[in-house]
C-alpha cells in the first residue's frame, strides 16, 4: 500500500515539475518554465489528412518532418522558445480558385516548403499554490519563412500574446490559454485581423511516468464580418499519451479538426529531451 501511494505521489510530482513544462503532443502552453540554465529540445513527425489552404486554394494531405522546438531557461521564471520545421510536403488532392492561387509555382501533385519559425518568450508571473493556479504570459512572433508561391505560406508576420494558467489537482493537470493574435492579411499589406486565441488541456497521470492527455486549441475570428483569407477561425482537438523516463519523454497523439480548413484527421509522434545546458550568472 505504501509503495503504491509513493509511486502515485512521484508520478504527480514528476508531472508537475517545471522541467516538463512543455506539452508535446499538445500545443496549449503551460505557465511553468523549464528552469534556469536548462535546455529543452523536442522533435516529431506530423501527418494531417484533408487540410485546406484557403489563400492558395490547395487541399490535400500534409507531412511535417521534422517539427523542431528548442527552449532555453533564461531564469527560474522565464524561457526563450524557437519552434519551426525543416520540411513540409503537401500531397495535393484538389485545387480551387483562391485569392493567391495565381501566384502558385506548383506544377505537379505535390508541393513542399519549410515551416514558419515562431520565436517566443514565456514568463511565469505567479507560482502555483494550493488555492491558486500558476499564472504566466507568453509573447511570440511568427516569421514568414514559408512562401506563398509554394501554397503553404502566407508571407505575413503575426504577433501572439497569451495569458497562461495551470493547476494540478491530485493526478490531473489542467492548463488554459487565452489571448490575442494580430494576423496580417496576406492579400493586403495595409490590413490585419485580430483573433481570439484559446486553448484548454487536461493531462492525467495513470502510473509513474505515463500520462493520457487531451486538448482543444484554436483561434476565433472576432470580426462581425468575414475574416480576411488566412486569418479565419481554426480549432483542433488532440488526444494522446506520453511516457517519461529520466530526462526523455516519448509522445503520440491523434488530431481531429473542428473546421473545414483544419485536417479531418491526423496524428503526431515525437520526443522531448531536457538537459542542463549552462549556468546563469
Amino acid at each position: 500500500m505504501k509503495r503504491t501511494l509513493t509511486a502515485a505521489v512521484l508520478a504527480v510530482l514528476g508531472f508537475a515539475s517545471p522541467v516538463w513544462a512543455q506539452q508535446r503532443p499538445l500545443v496549449t502552453e503551460d505557465p511553468e518554465t523549464i528552469g534556469s540554465g536548462n535546455v529543452l529540445i523536442e522533435g516529431g513527425v506530423d501527418v494531417a489528412r484533408d487540410i485546406l489552404y484557403p489563400v492558395s486554394g490547395l487541399q490535400g494531405d500534409l507531412l511535417r518532418l521534422p517539427t523542431i522546438g528548442v527552449s532555453f531557461g533564461l531564469s527560474s521564471i522565464a524561457e526563450l522558445q524557437i519552434d519551426g520545421g525543416l520540411y513540409n510536403r503537401l500531397s495535393i488532392t484538389s485545387r480551387r480558385p483562391a485569392p493567391l492561387s495565381g501566384m502558385l509555382d506548383v506544377t505537379g501533385d505535390t508541393t513542399s516548403d519549410v515551416e514558419d519559425i515562431v520565436v517566443g518568450t514565456k514568463i511565469r508571473v505567479l507560482a502555483e499554490t494550493p488555492g491558486r493556479p500558476a499564472i504566466g504570459i507568453r509573447f511570440a512572433t511568427r516569421l514568414p519563412n514559408a512562401s506563398n508561391e509554394s501554397g503553404l505560406g502566407l508571407d505575413t508576420t503575426d504577433f501572439l500574446a497569451t495569458a497562461l494558467f495551470g493547476k494540478t489537482v491530485q493526478s490531473i493537470r489542467v492548463v488554459g490559454n487565452v489571448g490575442l493574435g494580430i494576423l496580417g492579411d496576406p492579400t493586403r499589406g495595409d490590413r490585419q485581423n485580430d483573433v481570439l486565441l484559446y486553448g484548454v488541456s487536461v493531462a492525467r497521470a495513470v502510473r509513474q511516468g505515463l500520462e493520457v492527455v487531451g486538448e482543444i486549441n484554436g483561434r476565433a475570428n472576432t470580426r462581425g464580418t468575414e475574416a480576411p483569407p488566412g486569418t479565419d477561425s481554426r480549432a483542433t482537438i488532440r488526444i494522446g499519451g506520453r511516457f517519461t523516463r529520466g530526462t526523455v519523454r516519448i509522445d503520440a497523439g491523434v488530431l481531429l479538426g473542428m473546421t473545414s480548413r483544419d485536417p479531418g484527421f491526423g496524428f503526431t509522434v515525437g520526443a522531448t529531451w531536457v538537459f542542463r545546458g549552462y549556468t546563469i550568472p
